[in-house]
């Protein structure tokens, strides 16, 4: 089956190679795990490739999500309105909206048979808008089942976790309805891999199950360490040498134009004081260079 990449740098590598084609995945997690990120590196991936990105929004507006994803080097404005299309949804009928017009918009763009990316941002006004487990259940089953027939859908759910629980109640039922589900985690302790990754399920996937940590990059996006092996490097310094090498290195593999770019804007952001070593290994791994 032909698998549909990512575009989260080490996470490809642990399911398969990519997403399997009309499915839909749940990224789960609290505030500050980094849901809509996920989300906007996953359309942005899919643009850059000839694709196009539909982000259904439930809370911010258009605007503040492509300033939100500029500061972490996304240029979505570039795409707006050409191969990025959004539709913001709040204070809607949910319910009308999933039933009646959400369909007609899906059939209007499926006749044009362009592969599109759709990101859900975040699902959970969904369950808010009714108590009623059974009314949250059709409505959901009813968004999933639509947007997927454009494409793949990455949906993202706010968690509210108790302690002692590994998944909330709460976004239960939405890991039952899709395809498969990440669970992101983030434990305030400084360092690099600070946030942490588990695939939940995978229909279809032998995936990764075990715990996976991940960073964020300004220019690169999300990186998952995705095996146990780590490059070792010394902590501080200046890293101008090792961009400038995994620049060469890009150039004589003839790397995608997008890729050099992302590498020059990591290069101009970086004010960590660990090394990029590792975190540009793991992204080259992506694009097998």
């Amino acid at each position: 089956m032909e698998r549909i990449e990512t575009g989260i740098f080490g996470l490809d590598q642990l399911i398969e190679g990519g997403l399997n084609e009309k499915s839909t995945i749940v990224v789960v997690g609290s505030s500050g795990t980094g849901k809509t990120t996920f989300g906007v590196q996953f359309l942005m991936h899919g643009i850059e490739n000839g694709e196009q990105g539909l982000f259904v929004t439930l809370e911010e507006s258009p605007e503040q999500i492509m300033k939100e994803a500029e500061a972490l080097g996304f240029d979505m404005k570039k795409h707006y309105e050409k191969n990025l299309f959004f539709i913001h949804l709040k204070g809607k009928n949910f319910k009308k909206m999933i039933e009646e017009q959400l369909p007609q918009l899906v059939k209007a763009r499926s006749d044009y048979d362009i592969s599109t990316r759709v990101v859900i941002d975040p699902i959970t006004p969904v369950l808010w808008a009714t108590e009623d487990k059974l009314e949250q259940r059709e409505l959901i089953g009813r968004l999933f089942y639509t947007l997927r027939e454009l494409g793949a859908v990455v949906s993202t759910v706010e968690e509210h976790t108790k302690p002692g629980e590994t998944v909330g109640e709460d976004v239960l039922l939405p890991i039952y309805l899709a395809d498969g589900a990440l669970h992101l985690e983030y434990y305030p302790i400084g360092g690099a891999f600070n946030r942490t990754l588990k695939v939940v399920k995978m229909r279809g996937t032998h995936h990764g199950e075990g715990v996976y940590p991940y960073m964020f990059i300004r220019g690169m996006g999300v990186v998952v360490r995705a095996s146990s092996s780590e490059v070792t490097y010394e902590q501080g310094g200046d890293y101008s040498e090792v961009f400038d090498k995994a620049i060469q290195t890009a150039e004589s593999n003839q790397a995608p134009k997008h890729l050099m770019s992302k590498i020059k804007k990591m290069k101009e952001s970086w004010d960590y004081d660990y090394s990029p070593e590792e975190a540009l290994h793991i992204v080259f791994g992506s694009y097998k260079l």
